[in-house]
């Protein structure tokens, strides 16, 4: 099972206060503004998920899946970049539900 890791520091400095204590798993594509892949070659890739989300005829979960295997053996690493704005705008909102349940 793959270990939790730390948000980068970029990250956790637009809300250090919550996201200086989560350690992640898995990020739900919604979340993602960027992925940059960078090749052995050093060429380099950024994918607007956020974008190619908004396109009806694309579907970006299986898109990533079969751009992952087909470069497979090319690909150096792939840096995924959170949209913390929409994070940050979800923790709120659902935090403020939460609480105004409990009264």
């Amino acid at each position: 099972m793959p270990k939790s890791k730390k948000l980068p520091p970029a990250v956790i400095n637009t809300w250090p206060e919550i996201f200086g204590e989560i350690e992640i798993d898995v990020v739900p594509i919604e979340y993602l503004h960027s992925i940059n892949v960078k090749f052995k070659d050093g060429k380099i890739w950024e994918i607007d998920v956020k974008k190619s989300r908004e396109k009806k005829n694309i579907n970006i979960e299986s898109a990533l899946e079969e751009l992952f295997e087909q470069y497979e053996d090319a690909i150096d690493s792939i840096d995924f970049r959170l949209d913390t704005e929409k994070v940050k705008y979800d923790i709120k909102r659902r935090t403020a539900l939460f609480m105004k349940k409990r009264k």
